[in-house]
Parts: structure tokens; C-alpha cells; sequence
């Protein structure tokens, strides 16, 4: 049964398209009373495209954009097939994979998808890898990142690290590391209304701008993140110009060290609309070498997807950016500076961490504990305890409350939790027992009894 039958598009959403597109519109409109495509992409980590044909008995259309995509019959249960389970394919709408292409992935690379889950282009990335580089797969969303999980282990991806952090955390880590980096970034999901009918009963006028505003900060963020002579792929499954040529057109605005990377001239792929972007934009023009995939122009759903490079940087330029740089070896002046301090504070002499030295009563306490010590024929673990006991509690710059020791009474274990002070007994227990254990909390001493 048809998308049109089942449900009825925006009465808002329609009218913009058709003031879009014009002469086009009754063939976009009409799109929609066609039946769905399905799609599935076999994984080259396990099997190649032609020993899954020869595998398979499904009657398979290669995807021209996709060198591992097909398209499928609508009655093939593909979800269910022990080959899917087994990782041999995963199942993933045609106009979909047409990002990861633009990305021109080698193997080798440091690649980041930036908003990955629930994992569809991320175990797309991770074939092109071959088993080398890397791929970091984040999501800000936790619930999410299960399913991406889920989807990499069935996939058999290895060399991937999967993150759930803020975008705005990652760049200050990830400055200038990636090679390659894909933003399939959230939208108003215009594009997908033929597909998933909920999304279109959901969709709300406003979502443009909310969006909008989402993506600009996402792909700024990302941008910080690929290394000179990388490239960036910005993708949506919209047809709004506000989510895409004008985030576009904004973005090389701000960063003149960035510039499109044409799109191929594929079957059914549309440039990109300039004229879709409000005067004021010093680069919109630019924006044509941007890809549109329109339901009514090829066979798949709706998409937009830029490949943006970076510039290489000017010869004898540092090729690292300052935070990743190594730190200067501490040669002889930081010691004579180390020297010049302490001549300047006569009464602060260092030990070795800034603290200043202990006095004579001090010294002759802990030397006292010492011998005390080898007179019982303790073990280096317990002097090591004792010394630290017997510090004065006002001494250095950070004092320390005294370590306590715990007595071992007969029937309980080294590690009790509950002590007295000093060497006293606790719940009737000999006051000279034959063993002390002490434990150390997190604060430097033994939890109060």
C-alpha cells in the first residue's frame, strides 16, 4: 500500500515545497503515492558483494551510488535471515549510504562520525577502514549508543572506540586529529516522511529553526576537530535550505580555510540550490557543489549532503595545532630557577614536592619510631605505617591526620571496617594482639570507630 493512502503530508510542508520547486512539484508530489524502496548494504569485513550475490537467492539491484548496496524486494524479510545475524549485511535505507561516499574514506584513516548512532554509516565507515585506522563513533544520547554498540560487534568492527560525549568536550581532546569526519546531523526529517509515516504525522513548522541553530554549533564544533587537508561530509534528511544550503553557505562565510569539494555527477543526484540561500552570503554560490537526492529523480529518498575540505596548511606552518604539540624538555635553567626560589625563601627548604622541612622533634620522633620498630621485628609495611603515624599533625603544607591501626581479632579478616584508636581492643578483643593491619581510606586515614 502506497504513502499516500495511509496518510496525508502537512498541508505547510507542501505548500513550501511547491513554492521551492515549481514546475517540478507535481512530480515530487506525485513520489509519494509510490512505493517505498528497501535497501541493504553487505559488509566487505565479512564477505564481498559478489560472493553475496553467489550466496543469496533474493533477486538484487545494485544501488549506483553505493558499491555495496542493493535494492530488495518489498516481500524479503531480510531482518530475519541468519546471514543478518551473522553480520553479512545490514539493512539500511538506498539514499543513506550516499554520504559515506562523498566521505572518499581510505584505509588507514582517523575517521569520526559525529552523530553515529544507531550505527548504519559508522559500520559503513568501518569497511571502507578494511581492519586499519581508526573510527570514533559518538553519540550524545546513551540509549542510543546501545543500539550502536550492538550494531559494530554484529558488524565485526574492531578498530572503532565508542564515545557519549558533548561534541563541545571532543574538541578541545580531538584538535586537528581527524583525517576524515561525517556529520549526519539531526533534522526535520522531511525527507523520510514516505518512509516513516509517524515522522510526518509528527513534523511541526518550527522545527526549521530549532534545528538549525543545532547544526550550525555541530558543524562548527567538527570543524575544529579535522586536520588540514581532511575533508567533512555535512548530511540531512531534509529538503529544507534553511538545514542546508544556508548552514552551508554560513559556514564558508565564517572559515575561509574550507571550501566544497564538488559532489560527483551520479544518476539522480541534484546539485545544490544557491539560490535557495538569502543575499548578504559572500560564498553561497559555492553551495552548488552540494548533492540533493530527490524522490522524484532517483530511487530512494530525500537527502542533501556537502563534502567540505580543509586547506592545507602554508608551508612551514606547524602541522599540529598548539594543544596537541609535545611539551618542552625541563632543561638546566628550570633547575637553576627551582635553585633562585628557594635561595629567596631561606626558612622553606624543599623536599622534593614543595613542602617545607620538618623540625628536630620531628626527626627524633620518627627516628625513635624506627628502632622502636626493628625491636619488635616488624616488617617494612608496618615501619612504613608507624612513620606516617608519626608525623606532627601541623606539618608541611597539606597536614595529614595520623593512620590508624587496625588490631586483627581472632576470627575476623585483615580489612575490618571498624577500629579503635591507636593500639586498643574493640569488642572485647585482646589489647596486644599478635598483628596489625591498617587501611588506608580515601582521605589519607582509617574511617572513624
Amino acid at each position: 500500500m502506497t504513502f499516500m493512502a495511509e496518510c496525508s503530508l502537512p498541508q505547510a510542508f507542501l505548500l513550501h515545497m511547491k513554492e521551492l520547486l515549481g514546475e517540478e512539484y507535481p512530480a515530487f508530489e506525485a513520489s509519494y503515492g509510490e512505493d517505498r524502496l528497501y535497501g541493504l548494504r553487505v559488509n566487505p569485513l565479512k564477505i564481498s558483494p559478489a560472493a553475496f550475490r553467489e550466496l543469496t537467492e533474493w533477486e538484487l539491484k545494485p544501488i549506483p551510488w553505493a558499491p555495496e548496496g542493493f535494492y530488495y524486494e518489498e516481500g524479503v524479510r531480510p531482518g530475519k535471515h541468519p546471514h543478518y545475524h551473522a553480520g553479512l549485511y545490514y539493512i539500511q535505507e538506498p539514499s543513506a549510504m550516499a554520504p559515506v561516499e562523498l566521505l572518499d574514506v581510505q584505509p588507514g584513516h582517523r575517521v569520526l562520525d559525529l552523530c553515529a548512532a544507531p550505527g548504519g554509516k559508522t559500520t559503513q565507515l568501518a569497511g571502507k577502514l578494511q581492519g586499519t585506522g581508526l573510527v570514533a563513533a559518538n553519540d550524545i544520547h546513551s540509549e542510543r549508543v546501545k543500539a550502536l554498540v550492538k550494531n559494530l560487534e554484529l558488524n565485526g568492527v574492531r578498530e572503532a572506540v565508542v564515545l557519549n560525549e558533548d561534541p563541545a568536550k571532543l574538541q578541545e581532546a580531538f584538535r586537528g586529529y581527524f583525517d576524515r569526519i561525517l556529520i549526519d546531523a539531526p533534522c526535520s526529517g522531511e525527507g523520510m516522511f514516505r518512509k516513516e509515516e509517524e515522522m510526518a504525522k509528527a513534523w511541526q513548522e518550527d522545527w526549521t529553526e530549532k534545528y538549525a541553530s543545532m547544526q550550525r554549533v555541530l558543524l562548527r564544533q567538527a570543524a575544529v576537530m579535522l586536520k588540514p587537508g581532511g575533508r567533512l561530509v555535512y548530511s540531512t534528511c531534509t529538503f529544507s535550505p534553511e538545514e542546508n544550503e544556508q548552514i552551508i553557505a554560513g559556514f564558508l562565510d565564517e572559515h575561509p580555510d574550507f571550501e566544497i569539494a564538488p559532489a560527483p555527477e551520479l544518476p539522480g543526484f541534484a546539485p545544490g540550490r544557491p539560490d535557495w540561500v538569502p543575499a548578504g552570503s559572500a560564498r553561497a554560490a559555492e553551495t552548488a557543489g552540494a548533492a540533493r537526492l530527490w524522490p522524484h529523480r532517483l530511487a530512494g529518498e530525500g537527502h542533501f549532503a556537502a563534502a567540505l575540505r580543509r586547506r592545507e596548511a602554508p608551508e612551514g606552518a606547524a602541522r599540529w595545532p598548539r594543544s596537541l604539540r609535545r611539551r618542552p624538555a625541563r632543561g638546566p635553567a628550570f633547575g637553576e630557577a627551582a635553585a633562585a626560589r628557594r635561595r629567596r625563601a631561606p626558612g622553606r627548604e624543599s623536599r622534593g614536592c614543595g613542602r617545607p622541612a620538618r623540625g628536630a622533634g620531628a626527626l627524633r620522633g620518627r627516628v625513635a619510631g624506627r628502632r622502636a620498630l626493628r625491636q619488635r621485628g616488624a616488617g617494612p609495611a608496618r615501619r612504613a605505617r608507624v612513620r606516617r603515624a608519626g608525623r606532627p599533625a601541623g606539618a608541611g603544607r597539606h597536614p595529614r591526620r595520623p593512620a590508624r591501626l587496625v588490631p586483627r581479632q581472632r576470627g575476623e579478616g585483615p580489612l575490618r571496617a571498624l577500629a579503635c584508636a591507636g593500639h586498643g581492643a574493640s569488642r572485647g578483643g585482646s589489647a596486644a594482639p599478635r598483628e596489625f593491619h591498617g587501611r588506608r581510606s580515601a582521605r589519607g586515614a582509617l574511617p572513624e570507630g
